[in-house]
């Protein structure tokens, strides 16, 4: 600390401060949080997700009725009592739709960790070893990319007996192939790194340049894709379980719900456009959260629709 006269002021000295400036240090995951709070939409529509899955999940161990017990109300509309209102059958729609949104978002979730699961690791591999491994691999997922997913999923679908888990599996095995091509293109260009060289220098093997290396900084496209899945296997299983070949009574599911209530459009809307409402707002909250990430894990894609 020093002084120095003031000017004008003969014999007067003030005190000089020393300002330091810092510059606060952020790491990449941070940084992804800050822009993606930032997007106002995906912020909305993330904690309107969240609690559509508590209400789905916990809800039905709190509300009084049951989605596979008869009340003694037949075909009422909605009220305090049934807030959904009722089916001919009895059937309280309130609690049908919670265990109906419940059964799709298991079915969607699944499919979005299995077909994400599988298609980084086998784009992963493709993309690493290249050459006839990358040839003989992408030609297996440009087939199952060709295979009509409705076709087979229909004639699986009705010998397994509308289990959910079941559905789950058959569309997961159909998608996994268009993560595997999206994770392929990331790692061609990142296996070109100054830092996966130095990993091959310092002798790591090509399974751990793989899981800790690749894969790790793929993680913004993997998630992308994965939240698209979630929207994707949403309207796929709504999709079936209205044709009649997903989820099966007793169980039920929001596509089985407006399957079921088709005919009742317009005695008991209710029935029909609540769960139809419901499948809406799943997959527009989802599309607004996959935007949000993308937007987060590479700022230029906003920049350029701006």
């Amino acid at each position: 600390m020093t002084d120095i006269e003031a000017p004008g002021s003969a014999g007067t000295q003030l005190p000089r401060q020393d300002h330091e400036f810092t510059v606060r240090r952020r790491t990449q995951t941070q940084l992804v949080l800050r822009r993606f709070v930032r997007h106002r939409a995906a912020m909305v529509s993330l904690v309107v997700f969240v609690l559509i899955i508590l209400w789905a999940f916990i809800g039905p161990h709190l509300w009084h009725y049951s989605y596979e017990k008869y009340t003694e109300d037949n075909s009422k509309p909605p009220s305090w009592k049934h807030p959904f209102g009722t089916n001919s059958s009895g059937y309280d729609a309130y609690a049908q739709v919670m265990r109906g949104t419940q059964t799709s978002l298991k079915i969607a979730i699944m499919i979005a960790l299995g077909s994400t699961l599988v298609g980084a690791i086998w784009g992963a591999i493709a993309g690493f070893y290249r050459g006839v491994v990358d040839a003989v691999m992408m030609r297996i997922a440009d087939l199952v990319l060709t295979l009509p997913l409705f076709a087979i999923a229909l004639v699986i679908s009705s010998r397994t007996g509308g289990s959910w888990y079941w559905i789950a599996i058959v569309i997961a095995g159909l998608t996994w192939a268009y993560v595997a091509r999206v994770v392929r293109s990331s790692v061609l260009s990142l296996r070109e790194k100054e830092f996966i060289e130095a990993a091959r220098a310092l002798g790591a093997s090509d399974a751990r340049i793989i899981f800790r290396h690749l894969l790790p900084n793929a993680l913004g496209p993997i998630i992308v894709n994965a939240t698209i899945l979630v929207a994707t296997g949403i309207l796929t299983e709504t999709a079936l379980s209205f044709l009649g070949f997903g989820v099966q009574p007793p169980d039920t599911s929001l596509g089985l719900l407006v399957s079921q209530a088709q005919t009742a459009v317009d005695t008991r809307p209710w029935l029909f456009y609540i769960p139809g409402a419901f499948i809406i707002a799943i997959a527009l909250t989802i599309n607004f959260i996959g935007d949000g990430l993308r937007d987060a894990f590479d700022p230029r894609q906003q920049r350029v629709r701006q």
